[in-house]
């Protein structure tokens, strides 16, 4: 039985610290976010596929399923 991906997830700022809950895609990874505290353009880091798995407190659901062992999706 495959357990289904978390879709929520706190993303917080690394300039101002401004925190917000998401919904994230399911399909696809999200590449830029907007900060609502400062306007701050956010990409990942360097080796993270999101700013999910950068700045947020769960991974992309892609991210999720690849670590379950699921090949599919963008991030395998």
């Amino acid at each position: 039985m495959t357990r289904e991906p978390e879709l929520h997830s706190e993303i917080t700022c690394p300039h101002c610290g401004h925190r917000k809950m998401e919904e994230m895609p399911t399909d696809s990874c999200q590449f830029f976010y907007e900060c609502e505290g400062c306007g701050a353009l956010l990409r990942p880091k360097p080796g993270d596929c999101c700013v999910f798995c950068s700045y947020g407190t769960v991974p992309c659901p892609p991210i999720q399923a690849q670590r379950r062992g699921d090949k599919s999706g963008c991030c395998s």
